[in-house]
């Protein structure tokens, strides 16, 4: 099940230990990409389109909480 990305009027935190800053998301995107490979056969990524992504799990890095992490309000949003 996808989980509710951030907005401009809300922000992550992790309820068990109130860490508003960092976290190990898990993400699943599909995307597009022009590669350019050059006569040498070396593979460049000169642009990348994202077409689907979806936030699969998101833990806390300071606590380890998983399934912890919920969507707050930002304090500028009120």
């Amino acid at each position: 099940m996808p989980v509710p990305q951030p907005s401009e009027t809300t922000r992550w935190r992790c309820a068990q230990c109130g860490n508003l800053t960092r976290f190990d998301v898990v993400r699943s995107s599909r995307v597009r990409e022009f590669v350019h490979v050059n006569l040498a056969g070396a593979a460049k990524i000169e642009e990348t389109d994202v077409l689907a992504e979806s936030v699969e799990r998101v833990v806390c890095r300071w606590c380890g909480g998983d399934g912890t992490v919920e969507l707050v309000a930002r304090p500028d949003s009120a």
